[in-house]
């Protein structure tokens, strides 16, 4: 029978490879130091083959060592998959979920699910991190989390990506903005106008490099905000216009407030949310259970629909003036 690595030696290895180091190796994996590099050292002799440059102060992988690590980490996700599906049935939805969600969707959404969640399944814990779509989907892959919540990927990826809701993206401008009396317009108004955005590696950075590109409008790099409430903020400073989000607008705007949110015409003012992870991952039954489970709390938030006309709530218009009243 042909030689195969235990887990631990597969553990050992992927550690190495991400720490460099064997003692910072050995302290993740919980054994001393000798203990792994004795392992390390009978994995390439049963092998046949150098996987690690030992040079001062660094240890890295060679050439073929780093596709055993590759190999290595897909063997150990496969085995994480086997042991959730066995202890955690859909009762629980396997007891622990690594959840990445967006920044501009899940602080606005996760509040509304997760007593439900918790009444339901009480024996559920989510660890939850908040973090760009495009870490979350890196992360996602690599098995770093489970599931991501957020924006559906714009290319291909090793993931499945489970439609959840669509939600409304307004333009925000500053209430004295010529613009502002309007409740949608057209892109072409934007032309030469100033662009505000989220840093990169966010959904809203590249829809809004996409309408200034569309309109001629000045996308703002320089000025990128780190958060949807510092964008809001350089909005009503009057710096520029920019794009928020449906759940988002709710929360945080309120008539009081000097920005007007419109909608664009002929342009896409949506966009599509949802769970993505593995592609064949061994717990998508849970992560389905747990799609349907968000479904109620679509429908209550009116967002399950993908194509629902959308009803602009109060709390969202234009500010009155006292002496419009």
């Amino acid at each position: 029978m042909a030689f195969r690595p235990t887990h631990r030696q597969l553990e050992y290895v992927v550690a190495l490879a991400e720490t460099g180091h064997f003692g910072t190796a050995a302290r993740r994996c919980h054994v001393s130091q000798p203990t792994l590099s004795v392992q390390i050292a009978q994995l390439e002799a049963q092998l046949g083959a150098t996987l690690f440059d030992r040079t001062p102060g660094r240890v890295q992988p060679t050439p073929v060592g780093v596709e055993v690590v590759e190999a290595a980490r897909r063997v150990l996700l496969t085995l994480d998959d086997i042991v959730a599906t066995a202890a955690g049935s859909t009762r629980n939805l396997g007891g622990l979920i690594r959840l990445g969600v967006a920044p501009t969707f899940g602080p606005y959404f996760l509040p509304n699910l997760l007593p439900m969640l918790h009444a339901k399944y009480p024996a559920l814990q989510i660890y939850i991190k908040e973090e760009r779509p495009a870490v979350i989907l890196r992360d996602v892959i690599s098995g770093a989390l489970d599931c991501g919540l957020g924006p559906a990927p714009t290319s291909e990826h090793a993931v499945t990506f489970r439609w959840l809701c669509r939600e409304t993206i307004f333009l925000g401008v500053p209430k004295d903005h010529p613009l502002a009396s309007r409740s949608h317009v057209d892109p072409k108004a934007l032309r030469g106008e100033r662009l505000l955005t989220l840093g990169r590696g966010h959904h809203l950075f590249e829809r809004v490099r996409e309408l200034a590109t569309a309109c001629g409008a000045d996308m703002r790099e320089d000025y990128e905000g780190t958060s949807l409430d510092a964008l809001r903020q350089m909005v009503l400073m009057g710096m520029g216009m920019s794009l928020f989000p449906e759940l988002y607008a709710r929360s945080e705007f309120h008539v009081q407030d000097d920005i007007a949110l419109l909608t664009l015409d002929g342009w896409p003012t949506s966009r599509d949310m949802g769970y993505f992870w593995r592609a064949g991952s061994g717990r998508a039954v849970q992560f389905e259970e747990l799609a349907r489970e968000s479904e109620a709390t679509c429908a209550a938030l009116g967002l399950l629909s993908g194509d629902r006309q959308y009803q602009r709530p109060a709390g969202l218009r234009r500010r009155i003036e006292p002496d419009q009243a």
